[in-house]
């Protein structure tokens, strides 16, 4: 018998029922209501969305420049030095390994889809009251993914790392749930209602956004499947296709963190690394170059105007669409993620931490809009390839076009689709994996290595399917974007609150270090 079996039978009392229970049947619900009811649905997502962005816009601006210098200053004071686990102890894993699964975890295959063809949509629909299409229009197109995927998304991920990190090996709580991060605050609350509450809204949040990823990148595959082998895309195929990531992600998080994650994780960057080098080498390499330094430097230039400290007024439509549907995405990710970067994170210090989720995760992310979607922009307006009319007719087939245009497109479409389900199921796998941590009472011994039982990883991979295949049945590729735009914001909400808690909760234990 394997040790994860032995695990299950010898620590089946560890499973937090309540919580896994109500978790699973809100999602069951709402899963039910948007596949039986979709057009009641498709009305109240759009009304959801609409007041959710333009009342609480302000909150996410806010909170996402105070996360930023709250986490710079944190990472120069003297508590940067603070050790995660026993004094002494090396890393768990070594930078690349680290790197790579922190970086898989946080972004997925929805980096793959947004970094080649975000652009087109500030291009046609720019800020500012810009002109459409202009030169100006292209400028902040260029330069607006990667602020939307760079320092302030990646300070919601290491906020709620050094807030898991600091509960799990610092304050040393029982198991790395977030109603435990609050404890400086709730004290013995965590293990009452109020606790339990916690946990079951990071858990069905984590769902929601989870969902928002799935989503919109599954459809993908079957346009990859349909230019490589020239078979027609369907419904149902989209939903084949989600059944194999999910396949995939019960598969690997079966078993386990070390065997499983990691594995897939190093295979990811190394997929990626190699895309990324054939597009950048086989395409005109000098303008992507140049239009990547031109593209950082009008971002580092204009971040106060698309942070939203001014502005604000012109800039409305826009910032509610984009990017409060994007901070909110990140809030709502931010706690899984944190919680998954917590645990392998053993042996490096809070300083470590903080410059590493945001050093690797920023530069990555900035890597893949300046190589693909910069690609993507030279096909567009000096090669002749229509990629903005193929993108209006089709999201999906805008990204495949774009692969298939590079020399040998066709051999390096498969290793794009490859990339795009590793990437998925990495994520996901984290996510189940992390599910069961959260729905579990104590897991002090995955300090050893050990994990969350493996029926319980494989029951949350199989939840994570239910949603997205309920909001893709509402049709549309626009309502679908709605729709799941709106789960990200509307599931963000208590999170966000909770966010707040969990980082008052972190200040007063450093208050009470001294």
């Amino acid at each position: 018998m394997t040790n994860d079996a032995n695990n299950s039978l010898k620590r089946p009392e560890s499973v937090d029922w309540q919580t896994l229970i109500i978790s699973i049947s809100v999602i069951l619900l709402l899963s039910a209501l948007l596949f039986l009811f979709p057009e009641r649905g498709k009305k109240a997502i759009e009304i959801a969305f609409q007041f959710l962005t333009q009342r609480l816009g302000w909150l996410y601006i806010g909170f996402g420049i105070l996360t930023i210098l709250f986490l710079i200053g944190l990472a120069l004071s003297p508590y940067r030095k603070i050790q995660l686990g026993p004094k002494g102890e090396p890393p768990r894993y070594s930078g690349w390994t680290w790197a790579g699964m922190l970086f898989s975890t946080g972004i997925g295959t929805a980096l793959l889809y947004w970094g080649t063809i975000e652009w087109i949509d500030y291009y046609l629909n720019p800020p500012f009251d810009i002109e459409p299409k202009s030169t100006q229009a292209h400028q902040w197109a260029m330069s607006y993914g990667m602020f939307h995927w760079g320092l302030i998304g990646w300070g919601f991920y290491a906020l709620s790392a050094v807030c898991f990190s600091h509960a799990y090996y610092v304050r040393k709580e029982s198991s790395p749930s977030l109603a435990n991060t609050c404890a400086p605050i709730l004290k013995t609350a965590v293990h009452r209602w109020p606790g339990r509450l916690i946990n079951v809204v990071f858990m069905i949040g984590l769902i929601g956004s989870a969902s928002t990823g799935l989503g919109l990148t599954t459809p993908l595959i079957p346009e990859s499947f349909k230019t490589f082998f020239g078979l027609e895309p369907s419904f149902g195929f989209t939903i084949g296709s989600i059944v194999l990531i999910i396949t995939l992600i019960a598969l690997s998080v079966s078993f386990g963190l070390d065997r499983g994650i990691k594995r897939l994780s190093n295979c990811n960057l190394v997929l990626m690394f190699a895309i990324l080098g054939v597009v950048y080498f086989s395409g005109p390499t000098l303008a992507i170059t140049k239009q990547g330094f031109e593209s950082i430097t009008f971002m580092v230039r204009q971040f106060p105007a698309m942070s939203g400290i001014y502005y604000p007024g012109e800039n409305g439509a826009f910032t509610e669409s984009w990017t409060i549907f994007y901070w909110a995405w990140w809030i709502a990710f931010g706690p899984f993620v944190g919680m998954f970067i917590s645990k392998i994170s053993g042996g490096r210090t809070l300083g470590q931490l903080i410059w590493g989720v945001l050093g690797y995760g920023t530069l990555g992310c900035m890597l893949c809009f300046i190589i693909f979607g910069g690609y993507a922009s030279i096909l567009e307006h000096q090669e002749g390839v229509e990629i903005i009319k193929t993108f209006n007719e089709n999201r999906h087939a805008a990204v495949v076009l774009v692969m298939t245009s590079l020399p040998l497109g066709q051999w390096i479409l498969p290793l794009f689709f490859l990339l795009c389900i590793s990437f998925a199921a990495t994520t996901y796998d984290s996510a189940s994996y992390t599910l069961a941590l959260a729905a579990t009472r104590s897991t002090r011994s995955t300090r050893e290595n050990q994990d969350p039982a493996r029926w319980h990883r494989v029951l949350w991979a199989i939840t994570l399917g239910i949603l997205p295949l309920s909001i893709l049945s509402i049709g549309g590729q626009s309502q679908v974007l709605v729709g799941l735009q709106t789960i990200s914001v509307v599931v963000s909400v208590p999170m966000l609150m909770i966010s707040i808690l969990m980082t008052a909760s972190f200040i007063k234990s450093l208050a009470e270090r001294k």
